[in-house]
């Protein structure tokens, strides 16, 4: 297994900040899934002689370097050149490879290529050939005085394509055992309780290791084991996975799923309910992410953006003497809206939610971050009250996690409030 690994993303737009480089984050999660740590993130511009001298620092501080970028067709694409440069390794014409560039471009673009793309075809001598049928630029892998090197286009598509296709299978290649990892999902604890509650567990764990990671309002553990093969290692987790639920109890909301909707979303499906939600502050995210998911229809009814008072009274009929006396960020307003919207959409469950995103209070003086959010269900209506920090598209968000948490504590028989 690598000792440690090192993610150079090569090109000047990076640096200059015209794109994120979202390549080094989506590599990092990918090798983090399979046990492998990134010990550094290095940026560099299409310049041969910078490419080359951050190749000579990282090939003595990581046994695993993965370069993303600088494998085009035009004159600054010297990735290849300037890595194979470093390690003494020739580079070899693949006519093979030129023929899948060139289908590729006549089926995409309906043209010939142009000679510059006889470049992409030129690949270190004795290397692995990651094949891209997604693009041009085709990927590779080699080792050499106990580095391995991984270089893969920039174009996030293609990167992402043989990361999971090519480059994960290469890395576990010859490997006499696995890394089988699972991803706990916890709400409503911030990561210090978290690491508190669990630090035990977490410093006395070797194989199986167990790690947090902060996500925006939530927190990820990720349980990672090294077997002989997958059943053997889930195997091997069972017991701290068990010991995690059992510390931690209704804060984790799913193992192995990927958001809180995506959690609502099979619960909702297993017992054939529907919702509905009523937004105000978040401007329709509940509803964005509900339908983000292939098969939404079948457990959302639909959604209101009631983000003035006129329309929480005409639409939701919110009473207008309410809105007057409490506002529209109260406890009352929120069981309000739940409850008209339910009614409106003929759902089984409704959300809603009302509050200051920001960036002032409101005109009853609500601070920044005050937010309600209500659920009405056929046994009760109940309101949650929130202070939340951050900038608005963190309120707006977290606001939206609290929404689908509401759902999944009511359709589990956890606490709600």
């Amino acid at each position: 297994m690598f000792r440690c690994a090192e993610i150079i993303a090569v090109g000047t737009e990076l640096l200059l900040g015209n794109i994120a480089n979202t390549n080094a984050r989506e590599i990092s999660e990918a090798l983090a899934g399979i046990g492998i740590d990134v010990d550094y993130h290095t940026v560099v511009g299409d310049n041969p002689a910078r490419l080359a001298s951050a190749v000579e620092i990282a090939r003595h501080r990581a046994d695993l370097l993965l370069f993303t970028g600088g494998l085009g067709p035009t004159y600054d694409d010297l990735t290849k050149q300037t890595v194979c440069s470093a390690f003494g390794i020739p580079l070899v014409f693949h006519p093979e490879i030129q023929e899948e560039i060139r289908q590729y471009v006549e089926a995409v673009f309906h043209h010939a290529p142009s000679d510059c793309n006889r470049q992409q075809a030129f690949l270190p001598e004795g290397c692995t050939i990651f094949h891209n049928p997604v693009g041009t630029a085709p990927g590779c892998g080699f080792t050499d005085g106990g580095v391995t090197v991984i270089m893969l286009p920039g174009v996030p598509s293609e990167c992402r394509y043989l990361l999971r296709h090519s480059v994960l299978p290469f890395l576990q290649t010859g490997s006499r055992e696995v890394i089988v990892s699972r991803n706990i999902r916890v709400f409503g604890l911030g990561e210090p309780t978290v690491q508190e509650k669990l630090l035990t567990l977490m410093n006395d764990s070797v194989n199986p290791s167990l790690a947090p990671y902060a996500k925006t309002g939530e927190v990820l553990l990720r349980l990672t084991a090294k077997a002989p093969d997958a059943a053997v290692g889930k195997a091997m987790m069972r017991p701290m996975l068990q010991s995690v639920r059992d510390t931690l109890g209704e804060f984790v909301y799913g193992v192995d799923v990927a958001s809180l909707e995506e959690a609502v979303f099979h619960l909702l499906a297993e017992r054939n309910l529907t919702f509905s939600a009523a937004e105000s502050c978040t401007g329709g995210l509940v509803a964005k992410r509900i339908t983000d998911l292939p098969g939404a229809s079948g457990v959302f009814k639909g959604g209101v953006v009631s983000y003035t008072n006129e329309v929480k009274n005409r639409v939701l009929g919110v009473p207008a003497a309410l809105l007057e006396r409490c506002g529209a960020v109260s406890d009352e307003v929120a069981r309000a809206m739940a409850q008209g919207v339910r009614q409106l959409t003929a759902s089984d469950l409704a959300i809603s939610v009302t509050g200051v995103a920001g960036p002032d209070s409101d005109d009853r003086g609500n601070p920044v971050g005050t937010v309600f959010v209500g659920l009405d269900t056929p046994t009760g209506t109940y309101v949650r009250s929130l202070l939340l920090g951050g900038g608005r598209e963190i309120i707006r968000t977290v606001s939206a996690h609290h929404a689908f948490d509401m759902l999944r504590r009511y359709l589990t028989g956890a606490t709600i409030e």
